[in-house]
């Protein structure tokens, strides 16, 4: 007997496979539509499988209308994570309708049917939007402590924006951490305009005030103000609310970092820059000319960037910019009448150098203090690391060891009859180290608190807080609990949990997280 072909047997695609198992036929073969792939036999029982195993738990209770609605939300919320205008819908569709026409012409009122005009995507994205406040009403409800980060900016309109960030954690140490609100603020933006939003904020979402155990600032008198800032009004009402734990505010450890830059004092170096990347760049003719010298000389890079107070990286990127390109930029600036007696001084060369190898070291602990799930204790070690490293650059441009500074080393090769203004130098290094210091000694303040988050095992028990002495005692004198921190693996584990913690071994379920009441 002959063995049998599939394709000897005319099985041809059922339209309510469509709409049951989420296949269409493209190219003789069906596919799924909801990851794509093909499965080889054209039969009920494959298609049904594929479905079952792949995709029953997340579409089993939904009809193909749900399903529609299903994938416009899906899309809405694409075009809000894009900051795109709502508009974006119809272009998607008609895309969609494009392709469909090229793939599977026989399907093309499915696609018809998803609906994505603008005023849909702005209900999708609005009904996105109050669902995911109840989620977050939702876990904040469980919340045993949770703070608040506040800064307020002004918006390309001139309006003031209020952006209010939460952090909270549950009875399973399980951390939150969401944007709360963004709010404007179209009048004054006094302490108290401050303190009725946030306070408005905070009711809305139903969270307690007992329960508030931090504040991060962006240092503004309106946020500190000691009588009518912000953090003294929420003080006070935490006393109206009789709220008996303590808030600690805290100046945003990045902001401080930015603002430490400006202890340098080396505006006059930045302004020339500045004055001639505007130059450059701000007449479409000169910026035009310039890519094209720049092409012709083959150089390394094509254009200069601009640089903007409010994007304090940008900065870094224009000084090496402008350090790499300075010949070039002198003899394009000769070319169109400019004086440039300024920008070949020995002198102002070496202060750009040093700027440019000083702003990137700032740049670098920028980008390490940002990111989500950074743990107070952590940030500050971060901070701590560049001061003694400050330390230990003052020292070496004294000695005008240039290890770390490859600008600097580059300019005093190049140097012809001036020596290196290395003292000066190192001045400006003591200058930033002692403003360091200065901004971040209410963090030093805390540092048995950011101790205690960091390695338990070592802080002094006499200076921690007095509710957890005695945990703290029967933990240091526990061996075999010192030994698994040390391991690094399962055992003790400091709170809140990293977000890159080591993972404990299979089946362990030996892992204690100490010091749960101190705050977020």
């Amino acid at each position: 007997m002959a063995k049998r072909k599939v394709d000897t047997e005319n099985r041809g695609f059922q339209t309510r496979w469509e709409s049951e198992y989420m296949f269409t036929k493209v190219a003789g073969k069906p596919v799924c539509l909801l990851c794509g792939e093909s499965v080889a036999v054209l039969k009920e029982y494959n298609l049904r499988r594929h479905y079952e195993t792949k995709h029953a738990d997340k579409n089993k209770n939904m009809d193909m209308e749900q399903r529609l609605q299903k994938a416009s939300f899906i899309l809405a919320e694409e075009i809000a994570k894009s900051a795109r205008p709502f508009t974006e819908g119809d272009f998607i569709k008609n895309c969609m309708i494009k392709v469909c026409d090229e793939v599977c012409p026989e399907k093309r009122q499915l696609f018809l049917n998803v609906s994505l005009s603008r005023n849909t995507i702005a209900e999708r994205v609005d009904q996105l939007s109050i669902n995911l406040k109840e989620q977050l009403v939702k876990k904040g409800k469980d919340f045993i402590a949770y703070s608040l980060a506040v800064d307020e900016s002004t918006d390309i309109s001139d309006i003031a924006q209020l952006s209010i960030f939460i952090r909270g954690v549950d009875s399973n140490l399980s951390v939150t951490e969401e944007f709360l609100a963004l709010r404007p603020m179209h009048g004054t933006t006094t302490g108290h305009d401050l303190y009725e939003e946030v306070s408005r904020c905070v009711n809305e979402m139903e969270l307690p005030w007992e329960k508030l155990v931090g504040l991060t600032t962006d240092g503004a008198p309106a946020m500190c103000g000691h009588r009518s800032g912000l953090v003294a009004k929420i003080r006070e009402k935490m006393q109206e609310e009789n709220a008996t734990g303590e808030l600690t505010a805290y100046h945003c450890i990045i902001h401080q970092e930015a603002l430490c830059g400006k202890a340098l004092k080396m505006e006059h170096v930045m302004s020339i820059i500045t004055r001639t990347v505007n130059f450059i760049r701000a007449k479409g003719l000169n910026h035009r000319q310039f890519k094209a010298f720049l092409t012709e000389l083959e150089t390394e890079h094509g254009d200069l960037p601009y640089h903007t107070e409010v994007r304090w990286l940008s900065q870094g990127k224009v000084l090496q910019r402008c350090f790499e390109l300075r010949e070039e930029i002198c003899l394009f600036l000769d070319s169109k009448g400019k004086d440039t007696t300024q920008l070949r001084d020995e002198m102002f060369l070496c202060e750009m150098a040093f700027l440019c190898d000083i702003t990137s070291h700032l740049n670098a602990i920028n980008l390490q203090l940002q990111g989500r799930d950074r743990v107070i204790s952590d940030m500050y070690s971060t901070v701590k690391a560049f001061k003694t490293k400050l330390t230990l650059w003052e020292t070496q441009m004294r000695k005008e060891n240039l290890s770390h500074f490859p600008s600097c080393q580059t300019m005093k090769e190049k140097l012809s009859t001036s020596a290196f203004p290395s003292t000066q130098l190192a001045d400006k290094i003591g200058m930033l180290a002692a403003d360091f210091r200065r901004r971040f000694a209410d963090f030093e303040a805390q540092k048995s608190r950011l101790e205690l988050l960091g390695n338990p095992f070592a802080v002094d028990v006499e200076s921690s807080p007095p509710n957890l002495q005695m945990e703290l005692i029967d933990l240091q004198c526990n061996d075999a609990l010192r030994a698994k921190y040390a391991s690094g693996c399962c055992g003790v584990r400091p709170f809140p949990p990293r977000h890159n913690a080591p993972a404990a071994h299979p089946g362990c379920s030996n892992v204690v997280y100490v010091w749960q009441h101190i705050p977020v």
